[in-house]
């Protein structure tokens, strides 16, 4: 997938072009019914699949405050929507000047002029160009003028819940634990990215050796607790790189692994929360400095304090008991 991160950088003839906008944070299983239907047309159209998105969530700058924590890391985002068959993605920075563009603006810079765009698509509650003046009727109706067609994509709900897909629902789902609906809603198992970076080696003193995750991690951090899931070794973090490179790109090997967050209260040595993986039946792995991905697949206990290291060591061991039977 190609990443423009300015329309300027967009090279002349590149459309035309099917353009989905949103914030696509989490790419979730919403996000994928908007890209799905791009597909299709530009399939029709002999078009590039183009993503419109930005760097941060506008509100971080509009509305700080209300603000939520990201599912994903602007690198995690990309590549999602890579894996979801989007051919380019315009990541725009979203600072003043673009809060204040006007719509029309915004219309004739980006899907006219740079993605000569056929068809955009965009949600029912999307909004753009200064003040959110920008509607999806304003769009439709500028978009007849300048040549491009736009299709208002309708939420998907769930059956059961009867409630739409939201990156809202997926951080609720996470805050509580409930990584398996999380998952549900994602479309695929939720992770967070980080590169292993050396702890405590408390976990090595117990027979348990965990890589441990850096604190500034890309991804949504589920509750405290004890999941199982997977680690996927995406190789050694190159410190010169602009930018990391697609997954696909990377020699990635993946290992069944009982993850652990929290701040380890049996010791009451650790303020910040931290996520760590335990890889099971392997010995002598070295993962420092490596980028890698943990996937939570489901939960198996909560965090607790325990009254010495002997109890300790025996729930771990429990706990991997679990995880192995999770994910068998």
């Amino acid at each position: 997938m190609i990443v423009f991160e300015n329309p300027a950088d967009v090279p002349p003839g590149f459309g035309p072009s099917v353009v989905a906008i949103g914030k696509f944070d989490g790419v979730h299983s919403g996000h994928r019914a908007v890209i799905d239907r791009a597909r299709v047309d530009a399939a029709g159209l002999g078009a590039r699949v183009v993503a419109v998105t930005f760097d941060r969530n506008p509100l971080s700058l509009l509305r700080p405050e209300v603000c939520p924590e990201d599912l994903v890391g602007v690198e995690q985002k990309l590549a999602l929507l890579a894996d979801a068959g989007v051919d380019a993605t315009l990541l725009l920075k979203f600072d003043t000047d673009l809060a204040s563009m006007p719509p029309r603006e915004f219309v004739e810079t980006i899907l006219r002029d740079a993605l000569a765009a056929r068809t955009v698509l965009v949600g029912e509650d999307f909004r753009f160009g200064h003040r959110g003046a920008g509607t999806p009727e304003y769009l439709t109706e500028i978009g007849a003028e300048m040549g491009f067609d736009v299709q208002v994509v309708g939420d998907v709900r769930a059956v059961d819940a009867g409630r739409r897909v939201s990156s809202t629902w997926i951080r609720e789902a996470l805050t509580e634990g409930d990584v398996a609906t999380a998952s549900r809603l994602l479309g695929r198992t939720h992770s967070v990215e980080g590169e292993v970076v050396h702890g405590l080696k408390r976990g090595r003193e117990l027979g348990f050796p965990t890589a441990n995750l850096s604190e500034d991690l890309a991804g949504f951090v589920p509750a405290e607790g004890v999941y199982a899931g997977w680690l996927i070794d995406h190789g050694a973090v190159d410190p010169g790189a602009d930018r990391a490179p697609a997954r696909n790109a990377r020699r990635s090997i993946r290992y069944p692994a009982a993850i652990s967050i929290g701040t380890n209260p049996t010791f009451d040595d650790v303020v910040t929360r931290q996520v760590e993986a335990y890889v099971l039946d392997e010995t002598g792995l070295d993962l420092y400095g490596h980028m890698v991905e943990v996937q939570f697949v489901s939960r198996v206990r909560g965090m607790t304090a325990f009254a010495g290291i002997e109890a300790l060591i025996e729930q771990i061991a429990d706990d991997v008991v679990k995880v192995r039977a999770a994910l068998a």
